[in-house]
């Protein structure tokens, strides 16, 4: 059996999250953001200690598409949960892009619960399209397939969260300690908008492996007008959860190796070197390197003399006329001497400045 999607309407009395809240979401920077990029893995255990499956969660720097050809910076948020509860397997999956404001921007959310002759299968998408939220959910139940339609305007849902973003959010609480209750937006089981909230459950011991360590204990309700739902979550300094539990269920998540705590890596203060007076004569290094450049450099025009030897003559001539005229400015005077000489000097007269009036000479 098949079912078009329909249009959901809106609840008459839609939910608001708390200033509180929405401050948060605009005051989390990026440096923070970048303290939560990491990759964790939990068991799946029992009431009476039986391992029954996995929990991941990996936070990565993403870019998101958006329309045309432009992309935004953002977050990709991945969790899976797989396992067996009295033997029927079950699982879940999130696959979630989340912006740097924390808002979500798309989100996969599929969800199985494989009974022997009849299976459930639940897919949600999440995205958002211009000014509005759009979810689409596919439900599968045996041969009976659902198809479900929902749109949001983006105005009714400031301080909205979604399962990807929670994850992300927990992790900053986590590292901020949190002292006060916040409330978002998010949507129950049914696609309901309702109120999810945040507040502190305090510090415990748990034993982690070998080592016992300190853990900070979040509770995460969302509180659906069919039934509301809680969890206890507890994570250690730098966000890594320890241990997740639903209020009522049989089985919880729990982290039995101690993992490398992530911390904000210190910048070494930049050295000071003191300005200090350059002696290079007594530098046994710099004076052997001058005493040998200036040996090369003797050498070179010891070498070139001798092959040219009419620069003695050209240097005899100058020195003559340097004496005969005594100019007030030599260097001029060498420059005009020695210019002609140059291939990139047009010809000319060579002794512009011994042409002076000169008082010792009589002239008409």
């Amino acid at each position: 059996m098949f079912e078009t999607g329909t249009e959901k309407p809106l609840p008459k009395n839609v939910p608001m999250a708390t200033p509180e809240a929405i401050e948060f979401m605009s005051s989390v920077g990026e440096e923070e953001l970048g303290l939560c990029l990491f990759a964790e893995s939990l068991y799946t255990v029992s009431d009476l200690g039986e391992e029954l499956g996995s929990f991941t969660v990996s936070v990565q720097p993403a870019y998101y598409e958006l329309e045309g050809y432009e992309h935004e910076k953002c977050f990709l948020v991945h969790a899976s949960s797989q396992g067996s509860v009295d033997g029927v397997p079950c699982g879940t999956s999130i696959v979630g892009y989340v912006s740097q404001k924390l808002e979500t921007l798309e989100q996969h959310h599929h969800e199985y619960i494989k009974v022997r002759g009849h299976c459930v299968d639940k897919k949600t998408h999440m995205r958002r399209q211009g000014d509005r939220l759009v979810i689409t959910r596919v439900i599968t139940e045996g041969e009976k397939v659902r198809n479900e339609s929902t749109s949001h305007p983006s105005s009714l849902l400031s301080g909205w969260v979604s399962e990807a973003s929670s994850l992300l959010i927990m992790r900053i609480l986590a590292r901020r300690k949190i002292s006060e209750r916040l409330v978002f937006l998010a949507f129950d089981a049914e696609m309901n908008l309702c109120a999810s909230s945040y507040s502190e459950l305090g510090s415990r011991t748990q034993l982690i492996g070998r080592d016992t360590a300190e853990v900070y204990g979040i509770e995460h309700t969302v509180d659906s007008d069919d039934i509301p739902v809680a969890w206890h979550c507890h994570f250690l300094t730098d966000g890594h959860l320890t241990s997740r539990v639903q209020i009522g269920s049989p089985v919880y998540f729990t982290l039995t190796k101690m993992p490398i705590l992530s911390e904000a890596e210190e910048s070494d203060p930049k050295p000071v070197f003191e300005k200090k007076p350059l002696i290079w004569q007594e530098d046994m290094q710099l004076l052997s390197e001058f005493q040998d450049r200036k040996e090369e450099l003797v050498a070179d025009h010891n070498t070139y003399l001798r092959r040219h030897p009419e620069i003695k003559i050209l240097l005899a001539d100058f020195m003559q006329f340097l004496l005969l005229r005594k100019p007030d400015d030599i260097i001029t005077f060498a420059a005009e001497f020695f210019g002609p000489f140059s291939t990139n000097q047009r010809r000319g007269d060579s002794f512009l400045s011994s042409r002076i009036s000169n008082p010792f000479r009589n002239e008409k």
